[in-house]
């Protein structure tokens, strides 16, 4: 019944009508209404429809033989990206990337010098530390903090140092300014930074710098485990491929 359901739901022709855009996508510089029939498996006469019903609607336009699409698409793809934030659009990446370790993925970007989350995909493990949308941490002592702070200049880093609050959060947290800046100079050198309990005794983390198209840091992604789950060494094999995959899949949907 539900297959039934499903089949009077569904409309050929809408189905059909996409796939044209879709096809007129690949082909910017235009195509013949022949060139549609043969890509699109249709007749002429149907092709002929699908086009001239695009161009009458605005989501094409017609010059001489040649079709194409027209900057109304933009304006839906704008419409749509504005309605919700990158880490909407992101969410998926990272499930990926949580499913594929059964540990928690996570988005930060730098305020101040704290790292702020702003999207968080949570493991099946339960750590102690509570972590949710808005939460800060100190990025002195987190692996997104320390991959976001090796986008900082030579000057905002020094000063960012300089007036940071640094505590003791356990026995293995680097608290010396000077070793902190050679964490973060070997982040940006790796383009990776792994944090070793420094935070929280137990919890082990690495992340990646999110790049927008300038180069510029703009956010960091991680992967958080239980320290008894990977080694070190294990993160850096088996992890980091799949940060870096994620990280390539962002920056190319929304920066490229």
């Amino acid at each position: 019944m539900e297959d039934e359901a499903s089949s009077r739901d569904h409309v050929g022709s809408l189905e059909r009508g996409l796939a044209v855009m879709e096809i007129l996508a690949r082909y910017p510089a235009g195509m013949t209404l022949t060139e549609m029939a043969e890509e699109a498996g249709l007749t002429r006469a149907g092709a002929r429809r699908f086009l001239l019903t695009l161009v009458a609607t605005g989501y094409a336009t017609q010059s001489g033989r040649l079709f194409s699409l027209s900057p109304r698409l933009l304006t839906v793809a704008r419409t749509w990206l504005g309605g919700a934030s990158l880490w909407t659009f992101a969410a998926p990446i990272m499930r990926e990337v949580a499913a594929q370790f059964d540990e928690a993925c996570n988005a930060a970007v730098l305020s101040g010098e704290d790292v702020v989350y702003v999207a968080r995909i949570p493991g099946r493990r339960i750590l102690s530390v509570a972590l949710d949308v808005g939460t800060r941490l100190p990025a002195y002592c987190t692996s997104m903090g320390r991959v976001l702070l090796s986008g900082l200049n030579a000057g905002e880093m020094k000063t960012l140092l300089a007036d940071a609050k640094i505590e003791r959060r356990t026995p293995k947290t680097i608290v010396r300014r000077d070793l902190l800046a050679k964490a973060v100079q070997q982040a940006e050198t790796d383009g990776f930074a792994i944090v070793d309990e420094e935070l929280e005794l137990g919890l082990r983390s690495i992340a990646v710098p999110i790049s927008d198209r300038t180069g510029q840091v703009v956010a960091a992604i991680n992967v958080s485990t239980q320290s008894a789950r990977f080694s070190v060494e294990a993160m850096e094999r088996e992890i980091l491929p799949g940060l870096r995959k994620a990280k390539q899949r962002v920056e190319e949907f929304f920066f490229v």
